[in-house]
């Protein structure tokens, strides 16, 4: 599915923000192309053609793919984090806080599969400036997950061993429903999104 029908069955895109109009659409017929054919195999005609534009035109706003990739993993990191971060800060124990960390990045992955997809699994395509800032954009997603799990463990609602192995697999799991989530079949976003919390809550010992 598409980008653009992804937008139609509920929350908006993260592209508001990038401007003008001809920048967003090439930046919608990138993403749409890298999440079908990969990076690499997608040249810069490829995405004009998406994007009902000519290849010079695309360098009017993108110098490179690359610039392209960036731009996605950027602000798709940067959705991913507020969604985490929103949930990690709220209010609540840390075993409900857990819950609505995993809930809501599950349902982001699963119903913008098309992006995440991009933002998950093109990071090697970059280089390594571009890659160095993504990282370190991972890096607070991960402390957001792992100060959750840490808070539990000292509260005592949470029995982990391991807080950093732990939250590792629990993003593991959460990224990849991007990979494998179909709209066709038989779990809605929202659906999954219980599911796994249900499952990360298991894994951390919470009591029930």
């Amino acid at each position: 599915m598409s980008t653009a029908q992804e937008t139609a069955g509920g929350e908006i895109e993260p592209w508001e923000e990038v401007t003008p109009d001809a920048a967003r659409r090439l930046l919608v017929a990138a993403v749409e192309a890298f999440a079908e054919r990969g990076y690499h195999a997608t040249t810069t005609r490829d995405i004009a053609s998406r994007a009902g534009m000519s290849p010079a035109a695309l360098y009017i706003h993108y110098k490179t793919k690359e610039e392209l990739l960036h731009r996605i993993s950027r602000i798709g990191h940067d959705r991913a984090l507020d969604i985490l971060r929103t949930a990690a800060s709220g209010e609540g124990s840390p075993t409900q806080r857990l819950a609505e960390a995993v809930s809501s990045f599950v349902r982001w992955h699963a119903g913008r599969r098309t992006t995440a997809r991009v933002v998950q699994y093109e990071l090697e395509a970059l280089g390594p400036d571009a890659r160095a800032e993504i990282l370190a954009l991972r890096r607070q997603v991960d402390a957001e997950v792992r100060g959750v799990i840490e808070e539990g463990v000292a509260s005592g609602e949470f029995d982990v061993l391991d807080v950093q192995g732990t939250t590792l697999a629990v993003l593991s799991l959460c990224i990849d429903v991007a990979r494998w989530f179909n709209v066709d079949g038989p779990r809605t976003p929202d659906e999954v999104g219980a599911l796994y919390a249900d499952l990360v809550l298991r894994m951390v010992g919470a009591a029930k």
